[in-house]
């Protein structure tokens, strides 16, 4: 999740230390009807897959795409360290994101 503007494992903060912070979580970012263009990238470019990584790698580009809007790709790739996509589709995942950075549909 997002914590105030940091990227944070939501499983380690405790709500208690949340209280008053601005926290973004996946659920947060679009809707069916119009998902965030990061959502939509992931979906266009299969970067899906199985979805365990999804949520982490969506929440973890929006708040890099937030600090630098023009990431190159060793950025994004630094930024999406820690996360284990159990397909290995990271290839994918990282087209996604630069299409976004592209279209600079943020």
């Amino acid at each position: 999740m997002i914590l105030d503007g940091r990227v944070v494992n939501s499983c380690l903060v405790l709500a208690v230390d949340a209280n008053g912070s601005k926290v973004t979580t996946i659920e947060g970012l679009g809707e069916v009807s119009h998902p965030h263009p990061l959502q939509k990238a992931f979906a266009e470019h299969g970067a899906i897959q199985c979805g365990y990584c999804t949520p982490g790698m969506i929440i973890s580009a929006k708040a890099l795409l937030d600090r630098n809007p023009n990431p190159k790709e060793g950025e994004i790739k630094t930024s999406l360290a820690g996360h284990l996509c159990r397909c290995g589709g990271y290839l994918k995942i990282i087209g996604a994101i630069q299409s976004v950075v592209e279209r600079r549909d943020l």
